[in-house]
């Protein structure tokens, strides 16, 4: 997930990866292995795990540094329930990896310097992306593809917020990157700017998985944590405000600056309104999605119409929260 709230100091995630590291070998409780440092983004989610220990849920989370340390230590056994769409690695691995869960859409937006005004003007043009193999890479291949362009150099910087920084020092003409940024930056400087008209998206840009064989050997864990999960999501859709009115001020989320939590309920509307969260934690809509969208992003092998859902989800716990 890539906005302006995804970054706390160097310290703290540091702190925050020692701290989770130091509990993760306890065997009693749920392992959530994070793709980044608590952000606001991420608020939604810490109100459902609180909802969840509330419900008998015992846990511990650590912040890995990517996602793809956070597909790793899944993979490894180290950790029981990770952050991310490892699509690629559920197709290679002999590990029996599985979504349980759509934490948020691929909801980004190309924007660009006046120099362009629609995805055709980038063909063969430089452009900023966030990591190599990651969303915004996905995003730039499926362009490519549904619009018939080849794009020009790919450069890499974490970040939405860093790539917003980058694009306003002109070191780059062209990005892509969230909806909160994409919003700041044409709150701010509209006029120096084109946001690019971008073709629909319902894939999964974040998601909880884990090994199947835990997910049945924890079955109640798994279903407390999922209807939580729902539980917030349908919430926040009808009522965005509920996510800082429950956010825990001694949590991890409530020690963020306070400039951030004050923008908490601007973000949450504007992500509610723009479609990043599905109430219903995706289902069988984004598994279809997320089947065409990476296999033509090129994380997944084989015809999108043959490829069996039920080889990617584990779609028990949703159907039982949807009851």
């Amino acid at each position: 997930m890539k906005s302006l709230f995804k970054r706390l100091s160097l310290a703290l995630g540091t702190l925050t990866l020692a701290c989770g590291l130091g509990t993760a070998a306890q065997a009693a409780k749920i392992n959530i292995a994070l793709a980044e440092t608590p952000s606001a983004e991420m608020a939604a989610f810490f109100v459902a795990l609180d909802r969840a220990k509330a419900n008998g849920l015992d846990y511990e989370w650590t912040a890995f540094s990517d996602e793809e340390l956070a597909i790793q230590a899944v993979l490894s056994g180290q950790m029981d329930i990770g952050f991310g769409t490892p699509y690629a690695a559920m197709q290679r691995s002999k590990a029996p990896l599985r979504i349980i869960f759509q934490l948020s859409k691929l909801k980004f937006f190309p924007v660009t310097s006046k120099k362009y005004e629609k995805l055709e003007d980038l063909n063969g043009q430089p452009i900023m992306l966030h990591s190599r193999g990651g969303g915004t890479d996905s995003i730039a291949n499926v362009i490519e593809d549904k619009i018939g362009i080849t794009l020009g150099e790919r450069s890499y910087v974490p970040g939405s917020s860093n790539r917003i920084v980058a694009l306003m020092a002109g070191q780059t003409d062209a990005t892509i990157v969230d909806l909160s940024n994409k919003n700041k930056l044409m709150k701010q400087a509209g006029d120096r700017f084109n946001v690019l008209p971008m073709f629909e998206v319902d894939a999964s840009d974040e998601a909880l998985f884990a090994n199947l064989d835990w997910i049945k050997e924890n079955e109640k864990d798994v279903q407390i944590f999922v209807d939580a999960l729902v539980s917030v999501w349908r919430d926040m859709s009808e009522d965005p405000t509920i996510i800082s009115k429950e956010t825990d001020p001694e949590g991890p989320i409530g020690q963020l600056p306070k400039e951030i939590l004050g923008d908490l309920d601007a973000f949450y509307a504007d992500a509610v309104a723009g479609g990043l969260y599905d109430p219903n934690g995706g289902g069988r809509k984004a598994a279809k999605a997320d089947m065409e969208w990476y296999a033509q992003a090129g994380q997944l092998e084989g015809d999108p119409a043959s490829l069996n859902i039920e080889d990617f989800w584990y779609l028990a716990p949703l159907d039982a929260a949807a009851q």
